[in-house]
């Protein structure tokens, strides 16, 4: 089997609410709510990625924590090593840039999600 695919996801938290978004439509799993974060490149860090996705996807910069928890999930065809970081914000208002839906959920309601 190939190499897993790795990915880094943030645990943004403001006043008690956890920030999750909505996979955009076209989307692999489209519609589906999420951590923000994404695929890495070859030549960049864990934190690094989670910079550079959540800029992309948020508009916002964070200062990347500690991670919290790597698991694998295997998928048809690929497996993904997923990485979760908690984060904060550093600057900026997240908005979805690329029309994906956020929101600002305490962690008892991600059963909803």
């Amino acid at each position: 089997m190939d190499q897993p695919i790795s990915v880094a996801a943030g645990l943004i938290f403001r006043n008690g609410k956890l920030l999750i978004t909505q996979r955009p439509t076209g989307s692999h799993l489209a519609g589906l709510w999420e951590f923000p974060g994404g695929k890495c490149e070859h030549d960049e860090t864990l934190p690094e990625c989670l910079q550079r996705e959540i800029f992309e996807e948020l508009g916002v910069a964070v200062n990347v924590r500690a991670c919290v928890e790597t698991l694998e999930h295997e998928y048809p065809g690929k497996t993904i090593k997923l990485s979760f970081f908690l984060c904060e914000l550093a600057v900026g208002e997240p908005e979805g840039k690329e029309g994906q839906s956020i929101a600002w959920i305490s962690p008892g309601q991600l059963r909803d999600y």
